[in-house]
């Protein structure tokens, strides 16, 4: 794997060093799904839902007909009716699939600090970040 990607211990870090962890990273990544909210105040950089591209699915093949042709016209219609918004976000969803792949991403949630650090399972982005910063703290 291209990236060092640290699995950090569940030990409650000091809400203190938030600070420090969000002025020195240059990128935060959440990567998630539906069922795995993940809230804080720090800012995200970038939130990846991997369940997204399966929702985009299920609204195009809404209510499609059962006959072949008719299917793929309404399809190709829905996307027309969704213009450029649509293809971005599609696009979008589709990448962030792409890219927690190539991180290596195996537990959600996860939370991705310079493309270098991974926390795995905290809901809690600014104690992720916190724990982040003491990983630096201690091995700068």
């Amino acid at each position: 794997m291209r990236n060092l990607c640290l699995l950090l211990g569940q030990a409650l870090i000091g809400m203190a060093t938030l600070g420090s962890v969000a002025a020195n990273a240059q990128e935060v990544w959440v990567v998630t799904n539906s069922g795995n909210p993940v809230t804080g105040k720090a800012t995200v950089s970038r939130l990846i839902k991997l369940d997204m591209p399966q929702r985009f699915e299920a609204e195009l093949a809404a209510q499609l007909s059962s006959d072949p042709q008719r299917a793929a016209a309404l399809v190709q219609q829905r996307l027309q009716q969704g213009g450029q918004p649509l293809q971005k976000r599609m696009r979008d969803a589709y990448q962030g699939v792409a890219d927690a792949w190539s991180l290596g991403i195996t537990t959600l949630p996860a939370v991705v600090v310079d493309q270098r650090y991974v926390v795995y399972g905290e809901s809690d982005l600014d104690k992720a970040l916190a724990r982040v910063a003491q990983h630096r703290k201690d091995k700068p």
